[in-house]
């Protein structure tokens, strides 16, 4: 199983270093296995119309607050915005988002929002909504999403994150997700961040939120839903 976040996400505090890469296994020969069904029919964007974010395959809604900062273009590498390069170095700011999958994977950012644009400094943490998708073919072995979480705290922890808890199941209108939480010191203020996965459509989809407080985090997090999503077509 691996994964590399070389668009923003720093997993949780700082991290999204260029090249950093979650494995479970090492074999370059599986790193990233090329399914041709899901390369034909890749998942929906979705669409952000309103301050709502709106992806109708996964029956997810997303509320963003007023005021924030869309960066998704700039985290894929193709918005005429902030460079791909500056994204990455930005993210070292220790209050971004944790993940982003590799475009040679397959993978896309499918909503990156900012309560102010990543490359601007500030006291505060700069609290933020990650949504990432990346083909479950990219995971040998991948079968349940708290699988997810094996390799993504190895290298919270190596950044210093610190887990709050276990992975635990929640539920969202209809769908269940696995959430792992985690916190980081950074100077005199402290970095929070959740993240939700699920498995849907042949897809790796996590929910990232980062606050600078579990109310912020909870505010973040209570702004997502989900209705039952269409059935993909063959």
């Amino acid at each position: 199983m691996s994964l590399r976040w070389s668009h923003l996400l720093v997993l949780l505090a700082a991290l999204t270093l260029p090249g950093t890469r979650l494995c479970a296994q090492s074999s370059s020969s599986s790193r990233h296995h090329t399914d041709k069904s899901v390369a034909e029919k890749p998942l929906d964007s979705g669409s952000v119309n309103d301050g709502i974010y709106r992806n109708k395959t996964l029956g997810l809604t997303c509320k963003i607050p007023d005021e924030w900062v869309l960066r998704t273009d700039e985290m894929n590498g193709h918005g005429d915005g902030l460079p791909d390069a500056t994204a990455k170095s930005a993210v070292a700011d220790a209050s971004q988002p944790a993940q982003a999958p590799s475009s040679d994977s397959g993978g896309k950012v499918l909503l990156a929002a900012f309560s102010r644009p990543p490359e601007a400094k500030g006291e505060e943490v700069n609290s933020s909504i990650l949504i990432a998708a990346e083909p479950v073919t990219a995971y040998p072995g991948l079968k349940d999403p708290v699988q997810y979480f094996g390799p993504l705290s190895e290298v919270a922890q190596a950044q210093g994150l610190q887990k709050d808890e276990d992975p635990y199941e929640v539920a969202i209108g209809p769908q269940t997700l696995v959430r792992g939480d985690f916190h980081k010191d950074v100077g005199t203020r402290v970095m929070r961040q959740s993240t939700l996965v699920m498995l849907s459509h042949g897809y790796a989809v996590s929910i990232t939120v980062i606050a600078g407080s579990d109310d912020g985090v909870e505010e973040l997090v209570n702004g997502l839903d989900f209705q039952r999503p269409r059935r993909s077509t063959k």
